[in-house]
């Protein structure tokens, strides 16, 4: 019934941060869920996770062809920590090897960054694309940072048109609606290294800037997955089934699988919203699967 455009397994256990699923892991959780087939999204950036690499994916991809769709993923740093970098034949070589797109993009660094606005621009020419994780500040995060409003975001759609960019994780999903304060847009680590903070909630009095942008941009999507998205369309269950209806044909079912475990509520909200008729069913199985399957060339 889903395919995921948004999930993590690694070959083997680490031991810090986050107990990634193995393949087998992720596998069993996706039957337990009812998800066809999933993107896996290498994690290259050091900020916060454990770098692997992409043949670690394909790998996996190569051992479960029914089961895992590959990605790559290159650190904007890499070849040269030049704006000039030559990207493009990394990107290619995983291309013509079988990677549908690249991600998960999370260096802490600006949007429009010179090395992150290099990357941007070979991944339009190779014809890949890409979803990116988000951050409000610099220094002591993972994730490209953008001021509020996401007006780097937005220049980054005007100057790559031909690049499809999933938004994706708090930054961008806290912007569905007008902010009461900035300090909303994310969770932040304390000085003991947890979470802290909070996201919005409640109904929508006014829309943010993510329904404009959409509206404004067609090589804009939506990465539908994490707790973040399900919050953004959630908390207001008059607004959210609006906001799945009218941009039906460029958000995507996601998971973001990390650990073995990790609740999915995203499936049974957009289930219940389904049976409802909250939604109807062809926006339900545009989000559901078919918007991937168009994407990632699945029949």
């Amino acid at each position: 019934m889903f395919i995921d455009i948004h999930a993590h397994a690694y070959r083997k256990p680490v031991p810090f941060v986050v107990k990634f699923c193995t393949a087998e892991e992720l596998i069993k959780r996706y039957d337990e869920l009812g998800i066809e087939k999933g993107v896996l999204l290498p994690i290259v950036n050091p900020e916060i996770y454990f770098p692997q690499t992409n043949e670690d994916i394909l790998d996996m991809a190569e051992q479960y062809p029914d089961r895992f769709i590959p990605f790559c993923n290159i650190d904007p740093r890499a070849l040269t920590n030049s704006p000039e970098a030559p990207l493009d034949k990394v990107l290619s070589y995983y291309r013509d090897r079988g990677c549908k797109g690249i991600g998960e993009v999370m260096p802490n660094l600006p949007v429009m960054h010179p090395l992150v606005q290099n990357l941007f621009r070979h991944a339009e020419k190779v014809g890949l694309p890409v979803i990116f994780d988000g951050s409000d500040q610099l220094g002591g995060d993972f994730g490209l940072y953008d001021d509020p409003g996401l007006p780097q975001l937005e220049h980054t759609l005007q100057r790559f048109p031909n690049l499809i960019i999933f938004g994706h994780g708090p930054v961008f999903w806290s912007e569905i609606g007008k902010l009461e304060t900035p300090g909303e847009r994310a969770i932040i680590f304390d000085l003991n290294g947890k979470q802290v903070g909070r996201l919005p909630s409640g109904p929508i009095k006014e829309e943010g800037v993510v329904p404009k942008l959409f509206r404004r941009y067609p090589n804009l999507y939506g990465d539908l997955s994490d707790y973040t998205a399900y919050n953004a369309i959630s908390r207001d269950p008059e607004y959210g089934p609006k906001f799945l209806e009218e941009f039906q044909d460029r958000l995507f079912f996601g998971t973001d699988m990390c650990y073995a475990d990790m609740p999915v509520p995203l499936v049974d909200l957009l289930i219940n919203w389904r049976d409802e008729k909250k939604i109807s069913k062809k926006a339900f199985y545009k989000i559901a699967r078919e918007n991937a399957a168009k994407l990632l060339g699945i029949e």
